[in-house]
């Protein structure tokens, strides 16, 4: 079996019922495509691999070796996914002890918290639209300790050291390219509408 983005996005919705989760499967994606796209890299793998960096998370949350990202590694080995997906799976939780070493792997760890931390910025705001939301937000809130408790702030910082990006230009990078993808990721302001 090819996982290729549509493959990838069908295992990732049906292994995760969680909206808030595909949400941030979703966010990862488009921060982690927008660097393949910047890069020239294999965009189809680096989608799918960000669809599928959490996709086992909600079945199998257990950590150490028994659960996340474990048993989805198995799973897409078992479909013949390709090495470096699986890599890149395994270092982006840090538990495993997979060393990064492909861009890919770098990239998806960079994306991952920080698209938290993105996302919770948007949902706070009363208009619920990313178009409106800048770096310098970002920025207070990634300061204030209590908002987003569940973003790594020490992980968001080691991710862009092992890109070797400036913090604040990675932040803008993923934070534009969230913009672009507003409508798919519902970070458009509907959300203030319906409410």
């Amino acid at each position: 079996m090819t996982i290729d983005r549509a493959a990838a996005y069908g295992l990732m919705t049906e292994w995760t019922t969680s909206e808030s989760l595909r949400t941030h499967m979703l966010a990862v994606e488009t921060a982690v495509v927008a660097y393949a796209r910047r890069e020239g890299a294999d965009e189809e793998l680096w989608a799918a691999t960000a669809l599928l960096h959490d996709f086992d998370y909600e079945r199998h949350p257990a950590l150490e070796g028994t659960g996340h990202p474990f048993v989805g590694v198995e799973h897409l080995r078992g479909l013949g996914a390709p090495e470096e997906m699986l890599e890149a799976i395994l270092g982006h939780a840090d538990h495993t002890g997979v060393p990064r070493t492909s861009r890919l792997a770098k990239v998806l760890y960079a994306c991952d918290e920080i698209t938290g931390l993105v996302v919770a910025a948007v949902l706070v705001r009363p208009d619920r639209d990313i178009a409106n939301l800048g770096v310098p937000s970002l920025r207070k809130k990634f300061k204030d300790k209590a908002f987003a408790r569940g973003v790594a702030r020490d992980d968001v910082v080691r991710g862009a050291e092992e890109l070797g990006v400036d913090l604040w230009d990675h932040v803008a990078f993923v934070l534009r390219a969230m913009q672009e993808r507003a409508d798919v990721l519902g970070l458009d302001g509907r959300l203030a509408r319906s409410d």
